[in-house]
């Protein structure tokens, strides 16, 4: 006979009264999470949001959960965890801890082997029948993660590791709680970057019922705290000046990337969308499954990252703003990944050769002075740094850049471990080894991102693919919507940084073409085989050269109440995302003209507008 415990929210529990006891223990459920954080970002690769323990080199508070032990016994302790910086080096590992039970630290160190995530043993425990204090114990501050913990006093207990079958166990025992309620709106938006605030706050206006979907416990994406990117290009020009008064409604009046997490005004975003009184706002939720019925998206399944609570959403239209086209990709949407070629795209920036290169992803950080020397440590398991290799800089921003040439989805945990693995071995031998050591005494490391600042994955294709010519011939479609600005800024690893790292490189530079203002096209803006889903932001219809100008975030804003307005029309005609260029563009034209600000004065933001090239007078 099985039966079931829970304490709150945090644990699960299979036990048989006969036999024996096997308890489940999501991390990223603890009731009090202390100084660990949840990393969602890779989920979908290895099965779940995570505790991590990111201390920049200082141990963080422990974790900590009361379970409900259902009998009394002797318990074998395993976690799911990893070494993240195997890949890299084998002198030591990075990220251990322990895990405690009533106080208790259990003998062994954890985060000390392989790469890949695996249940490791933490030892055994004599636990009595009632509840029971857990807790993880970071030894070092440098990102120990560990995703699970599993309690039991059967000897013989496998549990599960490969992903699906995971997903299946965790869905045994309630770790993944199916959807009891479905959320029926108009318009359904996974991703809550500056893209899908701006298209909520427009399709709300406009009289639609909004489910905004963000899987982060705030707004903004890259414009985040948790990112710190500013944002880029310009607004309200020609021939719809109105388009970019919901981003300034939104956007932070001050620049800057890698600056203090108030610059970056969260609450701002997150008043905003809360003052639509047709927006539902689902954070710390992830878009992880879709239903169809032929060419439409049906409902989008969100399940909520710390609790493991599903979510269903209903309705007859469906916007992607994930930046990775997510939705699009599980609803079957035709979509590239890399660059085209110059025989298939007529591109003269593009390479002879298509292949997988993407524009990389940034771990932003930066240093502050203290009053006194501060002590950062000698790390052994550091990428090896020299006088000549370093990076003599205090801080780092855009150009530390990594994975180029690695999957931006399928290996993006490598990808953002190893730009946290760069930062922290060139400021430890900074601090230790270099012969400036003492221009960095009395510098902190005092941020760096663990959420990683993506450019460029996958692209959804529509019904219109634009190209590095539409923009440099200033190419007029019928169907122009918001304007992007900036240049065409293609990102390559640094010559020198190859040199000195080949094939492991961390910083890049940039290729700027400059191009007049240039309107994109609706048709760019709707998935071409999916026939109600709309996607804004990094992941619309254009070749890996054009995405260059159109991924700066102003521009995605745009997108976004574009977007909006569309759907407002395929509501009011009972008409999908192609009808709205087949037979309503001049309705289009007009909301596009009138615009959806609340007329209001903004704050000017005269900041990282870029170098376009405009008319002369």
């Amino acid at each position: 006979m099985m039966k079931r415990f829970m304490s709150g929210c945090v644990v699960i529990v299979c036990a048989s009264a006969v036999q024996a006891a096997t308890l489940f223990v999501e991390t990223e459920s603890f009731a009090d999470k202390g100084g660990w954080v949840v990393d969602q970002q890779f989920m979908d690769q290895m099965g779940s949001p995570f505790l991590m323990a990111h201390g920049l080199g200082t141990p963080v508070a422990d974790a900590t959960t009361t379970i409900e032990v259902p009998e009394s016994g002797a318990y074998r302790v395993l976690a799911r965890t990893r070494n993240w910086a195997a890949l890299w080096t084998q002198k030591d590992a990075p990220g251990k801890f322990q895990v405690s039970v009533n106080g208790v630290r259990l003998p062994t160190v954890l985060g000390t082997q392989g790469n890949e995530w695996a249940w490791q043993t933490a030892g055994s425990v004599r636990l009595e029948k009632g509840p029971a204090r857990l807790a993880l114990h970071d030894l070092t501050g440098f990102n120990g993660r560990c995703d699970a913990l599993i309690l039991t006093t059967d000897p013989e207990f496998t549990p599960e590791n490969e992903v699906s079958k995971l997903e299946s166990y965790r869905r045994s025992v309630g770790a993944i709680k199916a959807s009891q309620r479905t959320e029926a709106v108009d318009l359904i938006i996974a991703g809550g970057g500056i893209p899908g605030v701006c298209m909520a706050i427009s399709a709300a206006r406009l009289g639609l019922t909004v489910a905004l979907i963000q899987d982060r416990p705030v707004l903004g994406g890259n414009n985040s705290s948790e990112v710190r990117v500013h944002l880029a290009g310009r607004m309200n020009l020609p021939p719809y000046p109105r388009l970019g008064d919901v981003v300034s409604e939104i956007g932070p009046r001050r620049g800057g990337n890698a600056q203090p997490g108030d610059f970056y005004e969260d609450e701002r975003k997150i008043e905003a969308v809360k003052a639509e009184k047709n927006i539902r706002l689902f954070l710390n939720t992830r878009a992880l499954a879709v239903e169809k019925e032929g060419a439409r998206i049906t409902a989008v399944v969100g399940r909520h990252i710390e609790t493991g609570q599903e979510t269903r959403f209903t309705a007859p239209l469906v916007a992607d703003c994930t930046g990775d086209g997510v939705i699009g990709v599980l609803a079957g949407a035709e979509y590239r990944y890399g660059r085209e070629s110059k025989e298939e795209t007529g591109e003269k920036t593009a390479p002879d050769k298509a292949d997988n290169q993407t524009m990389g992803s940034s771990v932003q950080w930066y240093s502050r002075e203290a009053q006194e020397p501060v002590a950062f440590p000698d790390i052994a398991w550091a990428l090896p740094f020299t006088d000549e290799t370093c990076e003599r800089v205090k801080m780092g921003e855009w150009t530390w850049e990594t994975g180029m040439n690695y999957h931006q989805v399928n290996e993006f945990e490598r990808v953002r471990d190893y730009g946290m693995l760069v930062v922290f071995s060139n400021w430890s031998f900074l601090k230790n080894h270099s012969a400036h050591k003492a221009d960095y005494a009395k510098l902190r490391l005092d941020w760096v991102a663990y959420v990683a600042g993506k450019r460029e994955s996958r692209r959804l294709i529509g019904d219109f693919v634009l190209k590095e010519q539409d923009l440099v011939n200033r190419v007029a479609y019928p169907d122009a919507t918001a304007v992007t600005t900036w240049t065409i800024d293609l990102h390559y690893p640094d010559p020198k940084n190859t040199r000195n790292f080949p094939g492991a490189e961390f910083k890049s530079i940039a290729k700027h073409q400059a191009i007049h203002p240039y309107p994109i096209p609706y048709r760019c803006l709707y998935s071409k085989n999916v026939d109600n889903l709309f996607m804004a932001g990094r992941n619309i219809s254009v070749t890996h050269v054009a995405l260059g100008t159109v991924r700066v975030m102003r521009t995605g804003g745009m997108m976004g109440e574009v977007i909006g307005m569309a759907a407002s029309i395929c509501k009011k005609h009972d008409c999908l995302p192609r009808d709205v260029y087949a037979t309503h563009l001049d309705e289009l034209k007009g909301l596009m003209t009138r615009g959806v600000g609340t007329g209001e004065p903004q704050p000017p933001q005269q900041y990282n507008l870029g170098g376009t090239l405009m008319k002369k007078e």
